[in-house]
């Protein structure tokens, strides 16, 4: 069987897919309304808010449009603070839909630096909002999202909206302790599902905002999946199959704690970079910002990181992920989210040792 060490699509438990085989409902309904209900406020807890989640039948780059679509305005003077492709990402979406980005970027391997942050908004008041990626995959790095919600919403009282894709479910992240705007998160990384489902929570200055927003919206318009929530309905055909899942392993994370998931990645992190290390390689950023989710490893002087990869499969069934732009062939990333056992990592670490034998 293929061990699957990508950062998403992950390897989905037996017991889930075989709860998507589940027949179809009338998702307008009384079942489907109980489960909606459930799920929704499963995703609460997870989440740690009070405020309105919704699903959407989408990947994460859908409810990142819709964080964007749903709370600004064409015109409107944004703050993306990126350390990646993924950070870059949220940036490109505003400034599709119209918004004024100021992009500040920061060098990849690193995390956001608060007081560079404070010193970009101190200089341009005008800036209304601010995007930021809590977990970037490409780079193996996790921001201090508190830190970076203390100086954004108590020093400036700016709107706050979170790629939380990689990290919710996986990484410590309290909604609304941290007083977080728009969180945006997708299915197919912690939550041991597959991919087709994105969750989005909404504040309410969030909403506040959504009252002036004029951006392009329909199938991502969250006051229409509000008014349909209200009647325990959606608003657009759903993805039934994988709404089944999600409520069935919303209940295996809860039954686990949200903390002890948490607590359970940590661990899991530290033995994939302690046996990086163990084999000679280095992990491509510090300790002290290493995402919990996704470890960067460097590859070493004179291998091309891809051709690693390609020996890794071929004689090992191990698929590791590549990186993205300037730091393709230069860094390969192993996956470890979900539901990942110290047997598949030791496995991943064996073959990726006896393949550095083969490629050096």
């Amino acid at each position: 069987m293929t061990n699957l060490r990508i950062p998403g699509p992950i390897p989905v438990p037996e017991d889930i897919l075989e709860t998507m085989s589940t027949q179809m409902i009338n998702h307008r309904g009384p079942k489907f309304k109980d489960i909606l209900y459930r799920a929704t406020d499963g995703l609460k807890k997870v989440f740690m808010t009070d405020n309105d989640v919704f699903i959407l039948a989408s990947s994460g780059t859908g409810a990142m449009e819709a964080a964007v679509t749903n709370t600004l305005s064409p015109g409107e003077r944004v703050l993306c603070a990126s350390i990646g492709s993924f950070g870059d990402r949220f940036g490109s979406i505003a400034e599709i839909f119209g918004a004024q980005v100021t992009k500040l970027n920061f060098e990849q391997g690193t995390a956001v630096d608060i007081d560079t942050l404070r010193r970009a908004l101190d200089s341009d008041p005008d800036i209304t909002s601010v995007l930021v990626t809590h977990n970037e995959t490409n780079t193996g790095v996790t921001n201090d999202l508190e830190a970076i919600a203390k100086v954004v919403k108590t020093e400036f009282n700016k709107l706050l909206l979170v790629d939380g894709i990689s990290s919710v479910c996986s990484i410590p992240l309290k909604t609304d302790e941290w007083g977080l705007d728009v969180v945006a998160t997708a299915s197919q990384k912690g939550w041991m599902l597959p991919p087709g489902l994105a969750f989005i929570s909404m504040s309410e200055r969030a909403w506040h905002a959504s009252q002036s927003s004029k951006m392009p919206k329909l199938y991502f318009d969250l006051t229409k999946y509000k008014e349909y929530y209200d009647i325990g309905q959606p608003p657009w055909t759903p993805n039934l199959s994988a709404i089944f899942a999600l409520d069935f392993a919303l209940g295996k994370l809860l039954e686990e704690g949200i903390e002890e998931v948490w607590r359970r990645h940590s661990s899991i992190a530290r033995m994939t970079r302690e046996g990086i290390v163990n084999i000679g390689l280095s992990v491509f950023p510090d300790e002290q910002i290493a995402s919990n989710t996704v470890t960067a490893v460097r590859s070493p002087a004179g291998v091309d990181a891809d051709n690693l990869r390609s020996v890794v499969l071929k004689n090992h069934d191990v698929v590791l992920a590549g990186a993205y732009g300037e730091l393709k062939g230069k860094m390969f990333r192993i996956g470890h989210l979900g539901y990942v056992t110290p047997e598949e990592i030791n496995e991943m670490l064996v073959a990726i040792e006896e393949a550095l034998q083969e490629v050096c």
